[in-house]
């Protein structure tokens, strides 16, 4: 059984950060990429399919946060 992580979107999913063009490679949720993020989305819905770019500037908004979260379990 591969793992969660390896597992990867098919079907041409396009990256939904506004004026991106590239193939989608995550898919997050909405509410928690516009909370933490300085681009803009395109589209509705509760997921949202982001780029290796823009799932990378993502996780550097998010960085702290993650740490904070982890460290009160």
């Amino acid at each position: 059984m591969a793992s969660r992580k390896s597992i990867k979107r098919e079907g041409g999913a396009k990256c939904e950060a506004a004026g991106c063009e590239n193939e989608g490679s995550r898919s997050l949720s909405r509410k928690k990429v516009e909370s933490s993020v300085e681009f803009s989305l395109d589209g509705e819905g509760k997921k949202v399919s982001l780029c290796k770019d823009h799932y990378r500037k993502f996780k550097k908004a998010t960085k702290e946060e993650r740490k904070l979260d982890s460290l009160g379990r």
